[in-house]
């Protein structure tokens, strides 16, 4: 069965991530990793800085704001999909866009549009996620 995370486990992750790393505590792999995006994101750390203001947020399309919890969770996953190479393939394609941006972090902004893409046509067709097909996205930015 795959771990299937609540909103609220989510943030709690990312806040007990960012708290760790400000106080110099012993952090997971996973932490670790998370703390790093974090780092990457100084406009989030007022966010992450509050647990209970995080759990109660509603980040609405409508306000314009970016929920920095899901644009962290995308980061993450694009980070696991490239250390296992799933879709296969994905590891070179991520590193050859990072090549060409001369960015690891702008490379990632780029995946999570085709990511957010390949997700949104899944919940419209009510198929499953087309792994080649984001491969393929991924690829072709990498390639223009």
């Amino acid at each position: 069965m795959m771990f299937q995370p609540s909103q609220h486990d989510v943030r709690r992750f990312f806040c007990e991530a960012f708290a760790k790393q400000r106080a110099a505590e012993p952090m997971t792999p996973m932490e670790t990793l998370a703390a790093q995006w974090v780092g990457e994101h100084p406009e989030y750390h007022a966010d992450l800085a509050d647990l209970e203001a995080a759990l109660a947020s509603v980040y609405s399309v409508e306000e314009g704001r970016t929920n920095p919890f899901l644009h962290l969770a995308m980061h993450l996953s694009i980070s696991e999909q490239c250390s296992i190479d799933q879709p296969t393939g994905i590891r070179q394609a991520v590193e050859l866009l990072a090549a060409c941006r001369n960015s690891l972090h702008e490379a990632h902004h780029e995946v999570m549009e085709c990511l957010g893409e390949m997700i949104w046509a899944s919940q419209r067709s009510g198929l499953p996620p087309d792994g080649h097909a984001y491969l393929d996205a991924v690829r072709r930015r990498a390639t223009r």
